[in-house]
């Protein structure tokens, strides 16, 4: 699977399934998504407009300025999505070193957008991809909102380094990169030592990976000018219950 280049092979939706059991990852066009999530482009294009009021990140441990994001999330059971009252993010330290084993109460995603036909169209459309590969009664997804922009010069996509998130599937939509240069995505297999490195450009195209057996990273973005900025979707599909802190608080 070792492969250096900046323009990855895309998947087609019928390969899809096999890529992920062959590879444990597949590099989606925004056609693609479009197609899986039944919607039309421009629809989840103006979603993108929902990336702008984006709060900083207080909990960046290098003391940067330069993450913004919202959080939410899910129960999707079938073709039945929930939105769940909102709740911590929480990781343990053995998935991100920096930044695991507190509890990090990020600002939930705008109404507006949760209630967008097109946004919730998305979530069950990798649902139904991925109940293809793994049956289970409820998905447990988490939804992020990034920015990552150059007001200090140098922005970090992934600040604990090449790591997995703990959960079963990870989705990775490039939304925007505007005014920037780096924001290389690496991937390895966690078995060896296998990789590939590529630059996603397309807006709403997608990375999705078995978070089981692959590593990933991105690696930081500089300004081609005076200010950049790079704009991502993560979700994550989790079968065993959301991660939470053993010590859990309310909010």
């Amino acid at each position: 699977m070792t492969i250096a280049g900046l323009a990855p092979s895309l998947t087609p939706l019928k390969q899809i399934d096999q890529a992920l059991r062959e590879d444990g990852f597949a590099v989606i066009s925004a056609e693609t998504v479009a197609q899986f999530s039944h919607v039309d482009l421009t629809n989840l294009q103006s979603l993108t407009r929902f990336w702008e009021d984006l709060p900083r990140d207080p909990y960046l441990k290098d003391g940067g300025r330069y993450r913004f994001r919202r959080h939410a999330s899910y129960e999707i059971k079938g073709d039945e999505l929930t939105l769940v009252p909102h709740r911590a993010h929480w990781q343990s330290l053995d998935y991100n070193a920096l930044h695991g084993g507190i509890e990090r109460w990020f600002e939930p995603i705008q109404k507006e957008l949760l209630g967008d036909p097109a946004w919730q169209s998305v979530l069950l459309g990798l649902a139904h991809i991925l109940n293809g590969l793994k049956q289970v009664n409820t998905w447990f997804v988490e939804a992020h909102q990034f920015r990552i922009d150059t007001t200090d010069g140098i922005g970090r996509p992934t600040p604990e380094g090449a790591h997995r998130d703990g959960v079963d599937f990870v989705a990775v939509f490039l939304l925007d990169r505007s005014g920037i240069k780096g924001g290389e995505t690496r991937i390895f297999d966690a078995s060896g030592s296998a990789g590939l490195r590529f630059t996603l450009t397309q807006p709403w195209s997608l990375l999705l990976m078995n978070d089981q057996r692959m590593i990933h990273e991105s690696t930081p973005i500089q300004p081609v000018a005076d200010y950049g900025y790079r704009d991502t979707l993560v979700l994550t599909y989790r079968s065993n219950g959301f991660q939470d802190s053993p010590n859990r608080s309310q909010q």
